[in-house]
């Protein structure tokens, strides 16, 4: 089987990240509708200029919004905001027929009490409930991915209390290194059953400077083989700032 791998694409580099992916058969991750001022602004004429860009490319993902975002918040007008933009967000992957869209949890890792964690995953848990329905309607996936998170459970509690098959998990590697407290393999263990989707690159272990996946202290020759292994092989976007670094990166899957 084949390794479905994609290239994030910020407003930058798009254009010679669909020059790479074509004739490759590679898909690729938008980052445009990450930034707030692309989402105040005219944000159609951007859906229209990506509908005519990306007709080579049949696999398609997209970072949400993530800046300041708080899903969940205590804060009912700011949880409205990050509702808002959410969905504002899965309203463009419909355009586009993306299938996966990641948004952050953004837990707050120095609050190590329990009434925060029980309390932050309820509200979590809500707030997905409620967004679930607006992704199924678009056949999109949300995927929870991992930042600040120091234990995979905390992502996993809030998508098995959600318990809807659009709302799966996001895999970061290199967060999981940086800013994880358990092992890569406790990671895998707990998320592997509800992953739709890797980020990967590699770091210097202490800064998330998103190297090529040979350029740094993470081994993805031993990471790789143990995605292949899951009952589902999830979609796996090289997300690095450099074209020239994920060209380098292909080298370490099986493309088709």
């Amino acid at each position: 089987m084949s390794d479905r791998v994609l290239l994030s694409a910020s407003p930058a580099n798009i254009r010679d990240c669909v020059a790479l992916a074509g004739p490759r058969g590679l898909g690729i991750e938008l980052m445009t509708f990450a930034f707030p001022d692309v989402l105040d602004g005219d944000w159609r004429s951007v859906v229209r200029e990506y509908q005519t860009l990306l007709a080579p490319i049949s696999l398609r993902t997209m970072h949400g919004p993530f800046f300041d975002m708080a899903p969940g918040s205590m804060d009912r007008r700011v949880n409205e905001l990050v509702m808002s933009r959410y969905r504002q967000a899965l309203d463009i992957a419909a355009e586009l027929w993306v299938t996966t869209v990641v948004y952050h949890a953004n837990f707050i890792t120095s609050l190590r009490t329990e009434a925060y964690r029980t309390s932050w995953t309820k509200r979590n848990i809500e707030f997905f409930s409620e967004l679930a329905p607006h992704a199924a309607e678009r056949g999109v996936t949300i995927a929870i991915e991992n930042m600040w998170e120091y234990e995979p459970a905390i992502i996993g509690d809030v998508i098995r209390g959600v318990n809807h098959p659009s709302v799966r998990a996001c895999l970061d590697v290199g967060h999981a290194h940086l800013f994880g407290e358990a092992p890569y393999a406790e990671w895998l263990r707990v998320l592997g059953p509800l992953l739709a989707h890797i980020h990967m690159n590699n770091n210097d272990g202490k800064v998330d400077v998103h190297c090529a996946l040979d350029d740094g202290v993470l081994d993805y020759e031993a990471i790789i083989p143990g995605l292949r292994d899951l009952p589902m092989l999830p979609t796996m976007t090289l997300e690095m700032d450099r074209v020239e670094d994920m060209a380098a990166s292909l080298k370490y899957f099986r493309l088709g």
